[in-house]
C-alpha cells in the first residue's frame, strides 16, 4: 500500500490511501487518526480502505510526515561517496539531524537562499519509524518500519563547511524534499537491488543500488535507538550515493530553473524545481 499526506481542493489538510489515478480520503472518516503519523502510531495504516475518493490531481501533496519529531541523516553512507569526500572509514554511522520545517513535498520548489549558491543534491531513501522503541535489536529492526519514501537532503555546502558540525548547511528552509509517498514494507519488497537514482535537468548523476550502503537499514536503526527513542513518524535519511554535485570538476550546483528528481523504483519519484529564496512573494 501506499499512503500520501496532502490538501484537499478546499485547502483543509488531510491523508490517505492511494488507489490509482485516486486517493482513498481517510481522514475524512469519523474516528479515524487525524493524520498520518497519528495513523502509523495507531497501528491501522492495514485497515485504512473508506473514505471519499478524490482525484491526485486534484489534492495538493504535503511531505509524507508533515510534522515529524525527528529527523535523523546518516551521513557518508555509501563508498562511494565516502571516497569522494576523502572521509575515513569508521565503525560507526555518521548521524545529524534535520528540522521538520525545512521539509518539502513533491512538486514543490526547493529553494536556494541568499546566503550562498552552493546548493546541492543528496537522493536518498527515507525511513519511517512504524513501531517506536529504544535500544531496539538489529535482529529485529525492520519490523519497526512503517513504509519508504524520497528524499532530497539538499545541502548548501559552504554553510555545512563553516565547521566540522553539519547543522547550518542542513537545515536551510525548503531544502528537505520528502516524497511523493510512504510505500509499505510489503508492497516495497527486497530493496536490496533497487538503485537510487538521482537526475538533474534529466542527466543521471546518481545511481547506486540500496544494498551498496555501508551501514545497511537494520544497522542504522539499531544504532540510532541506542541512544535515542524512536516514535512512530519519524523519519530516517539513510545516506546519499557518489556523485553529489559538491565533489565535481567543476562543482555542478542547482540554480533557478533547474529540475532535480529522486527514482526508487517501487518507492516512487520525487521531483522539485529550483527557485531562489528572492523569487519568493
Amino acid at each position: 500500500m501506499a499512503f500520501i499526506s496532502f490538501r484537499r481542493p478546499d485547502g483543509t489538510a488531510s491523508y490517505g490511501r492511494i488507489d490509482g489515478d485516486r486517493v482513498i480520503d481517510c481522514g475524512a472518516v469519523a474516528d479515524t487518526p487525524a493524520d498520518l503519523k497519528a495513523a502509523i502510531a495507531a497501528g491501522v495504516l492495514d485497515t485504512l480502505d473508506a473514505g471519499p475518493s478524490l482525484g491526485l490531481a486534484e489534492v495538493l501533496l504535503l511531505p509524507v510526515i508533515p510534522h515529524p519529531s525527528k529527523i535523523l541523516c546518516v551521513g557518508h553512507n555509501y563508498e562511494s561517496h565516502r571516497q569522494e569526500t576523502g572521509r575515513a572509514k569508521v565503525d560507526h554511522p555518521s548521524i545529524f539531524t534535520r528540522f521538520a520545517d525545512t521539509l518539502i513535498a513533491d512538486g514543490q520548489p526547493i529553494i536556494r537562499p541568499r546566503a550562498s549558491t552552493n546548493l546541492d543534491f543528496e537522493g536518498e531513501l527515507a525511513i519511517v519509524i512504524g513501531r517506536g522503541g529504544r535500544a531496539i535489536a538489529e535482529a529485529d529492526a525492520l519490523d519497526h518500519i512503517a513504509g519508504y519514501a524520497c528524499f532530497n537532503d539538499a545541502s548548501i555546502r559552504d554553510w555545512q563547511w563553516h565547521t566540522t558540525q553539519f547543522a547550518p548547511g542542513k537545515n536551510f528552509p525548503g531544502t528537505g524534499a520528502f516524497g511523493p509517498q510512504l510505500v509499505t514494507p510489503d508492497e516495497a519488497g527486497d530493496l536490496s537491488d533497487v538503485r537510487v537514482t538521482t537526475r538533474l535537468n534529466g542527466e543521471i548523476v546518481q545511481d547506486q543500488p540500496i544494498r551498496d550502503m555501508i551501514f545497511p537499514l537494520a544497522k542504522i536503526i539499531a544504532y540510532i535507538s541506542a541512544f535515542t527513542p524512536l516514535s512512530p513518524g519519524d523519519v530516517i535519511a539513510t545516506g546519499t550515493p557518489g556523485g553529489v554535485g559538491a565533489k565535481r570538476t567543476p562543482p555542478l550546483w542547482m540554480k533557478a530553473g533547474d529540475r532535480v528528481e529522486v527514482a526508487i523504483g517501487p518507492i516512487g519519484t520525487l521531483s522539485n524545481t529550483i527557485i531562489d529564496e528572492d523569487q519568493l512573494g
